[in-house]
């Protein structure tokens, strides 16, 4: 029966939602906790009594917890007490359909401390996690995340904890479906607002009058979202490989050049003869260079001589290592990578105490006091069930880089490596929803995927559009690298730098956004305007008489305004 009713309802969804307009996507998280939950995103979508104002209605136990349906201050929810398995709590049972992507949320509490709580997704015996987020007591946290299923059918929507000592407090759930075209809706709607700009040219004569039906060429020279790939040394002096590079990206990171078990073999002898030939290079072809990294928190990754140093002598080392490469290449790149993975490791922290990496930070700021300094990681996009760098366990640390105290704000940036296999793309867009909400950089620098070939350029694509659309994210960086041994997890192109799969992807979107010189063209109208929407970037403009056939050439750089949305487009009067 109530299977049932879970498809009746599906089917009513189903007709009303051909019947509306497609629905907006609410990009809005809350990172602070709070006295009162907000109200249920979409209304609550698909769940059944999303506030709780109706008691237990679409609600029951799961597991063996015993679920309280309480209120406090005209607020209402609901409480899973009495746990002895993670998964003892309360749950909706909800029906999904294959092809859809699902956002959700949900405002958690647990009723002493902190302990992490999971959304998940129990389907067919398996077990899908929607998000997750570090719940506190005495204040509501927002959950924000989604999913994809590949089956329809119904499911139990329940939340988990590995805490089983406390109780897990629910309010505000919502579960809202997209189609597909709904979801590539948003991302034309993102991409116009962030991304691009309209201009309006207008043609004239020495003497002041409007020329109609002049022709108009625009090409872009330069992307201005910086997007780009990771290199490694063989780069240099290889043309084919610089043509391919050059022509195409505006940012890159060295694979290995910078890191210190490339730049100290021997402890003493420093050698950044490699990185400073990679680094002459790009700054002469107007390519930034991200700095990665400082310091790696994964013991794997120490030049040798590293391990077998006293507490006192490796500080001396980390001192003079932050001081030798921040300062060498201060001021000249866009971002510095400092404790690499320092929330899946700890090898300083465990050398040299808990506050090792905040340390590092404030060295490396008082080197280099304008450049951004990152937090990368990994999984934070990739895997939901990764709870050791989820969003909640990444702004908490975050928060205590914030609160080091030296002379100004240190500038933090949101690195996320993005290494993916399987992509979950309304996860991770609920999650740079959620570290978006900082106001912070973020910055996908290391994106690739590991996957089937005949599934990998497609994934790639996903995950390449996602991070392009967010109106949060201000950069992208391929983890692709060629060298003759091989690429980290997937090639663009092969030996000879001839386009893979992948590598036609990215030359697809860049063209789809802007680059590799791409061109608008047009006659200007009877009072002498042409305009056009272009994504930001480097311009050149070429403009013909209609008559006489004379020439005249221009540059200009459509930037973002951040301070306030553009009404108007921006105006150019040009003559001829």
């Amino acid at each position: 029966m109530k299977l049932l009713l879970l498809l009746l309802a599906f089917c009513c969804l189903s007709l009303s939602r051909c019947e509306e307009k497609s629905v907006p996507y609410d990009y809005s998280a809350t990172i602070e906790c709070l006295d009162t939950p907000y109200k249920p995103q979409y209304s609550g979508g698909i769940i059944v009594n999303p506030d709780l104002q109706n008691g237990s209605l679409g609600w029951s136990q799961f597991g063996n917890a015993k679920v309280d349906f309480r209120g406090f201050g005209g607020n209402k929810f609901v409480v899973a007490t009495q746990r002895n398995q993670s998964s003892d709590s309360v749950s909706q049972k909800v029906y999904l359909e294959k092809g859809i992507l699902y956002t959700f949320s949900a405002w958690l509490q647990v009723s002493r401390g902190k302990a992490p709580v999971s959304a998940v997704f129990k389907k067919n015996g398996e077990y899908k996690y929607a998000g997750s987020v570090v719940a506190e007591s005495k204040c509501w946290s927002m959950l924000k995340g989604g999913l994809t299923v590949d089956e329809s059918g119904p499911a139990d929507l329940y939340f988990e904890s590995e805490n089983t000592t406390v109780d897990i407090w629910v309010d505000s759930v919502s579960l809202q479906p997209f189609t597909q075209e709904e979801w590539d809706s948003h991302h034309e709607q993102s991409i116009d607002k962030a991304r691009k700009g309209s201009v309006r040219i207008r043609v004239m004569n020495n003497k002041g009058e409007t020329i109609p039906n002049a022709t108009i060429s625009i090409e872009q020279k330069k992307l201005g979202f910086p997007f780009g790939c990771a290199v490694e040394n063989n780069i240099l002096g290889n043309q084919a490989y610089q043509n391919w590079f050059t022509q195409r990206f505006t940012v890159t990171t060295f694979g290995n050049e910078m890191k210190w078990y490339s730049t100290e073999r021997i402890r003493g002898q420093e050698d950044y003869s490699t990185a400073d030939a990679m680094f002459s290079f790009f700054k002469q072809h107007g390519i930034a260079v991200r700095g990665h990294n400082i310091l790696w928190d994964d013991p794997r990754y120490q030049p040798g001589w590293v391990n077998s140093l006293s507490r006192d002598d490796l500080y001396n080392a980390v001192k003079r290592r932050v001081f030798s490469v921040v300062s060498r290449y201060k001021g000249q790149l866009t971002g510095w990578d400092v404790v690499n993975e320092n929330l899946h490791f700890s090898f300083f922290e465990s050398k040299l105490g808990p506050k090792a990496s905040y340390n590092t930070y404030a060295m490396a700021h008082a080197f280099d006091p304008r450049t951004t300094m990152f937090l990368n990681e990994y999984n934070t996009l990739e895997q939901p069930n990764d709870l050791t760098s989820s969003p909640a366990r990444y702004l908490g640390k975050l928060r205590e880089l914030q609160s080091i105290r030296v002379a100004g704000k240190i500038p933090l940036g949101i690195g996320l490596e993005s290494h993916f296999s399987t992509p979950n793309i309304p996860y991770m867009r609920s999650a740079l929803d959620t570290l978006g909400a900082t106001g912070l950089p973020i910055w996908l620098t290391e994106v690739d995927v590991d996957a089937p070939p005949n599934v990998r350029s497609k994934y790639f694509e996903q995950v390449l559009r996602e991070g392009h659309a967010h109106p949060k994210v201000k950069g992208m960086v391929m983890w692709t690298g060629y060298s003759p041994s091989g690429c980290y997890r997937m090639c663009l192109t092969d030996g000879n730098f001839k386009n893979l799969p992948t590598g036609d992807v990215v030359d697809k979107l860049l063209r789809e956004w802007g680059g590799l010189h791409s061109q608008t063209t047009g006659v200007t109208d009877a009072n002498g305007f042409f305009e056009a929407s272009l994504f930001h970037g480097d311009y050149d403009l070429n403009i013909s008489h209609p008559l006489t056939n004379s020439k005249s050439s221009y540059n200009f750089t459509l930037t973002p305004d951040d301070s306030s949305p553009k009404t108007q487009p921006s105006l150019f009067v040009v003559r001829i």
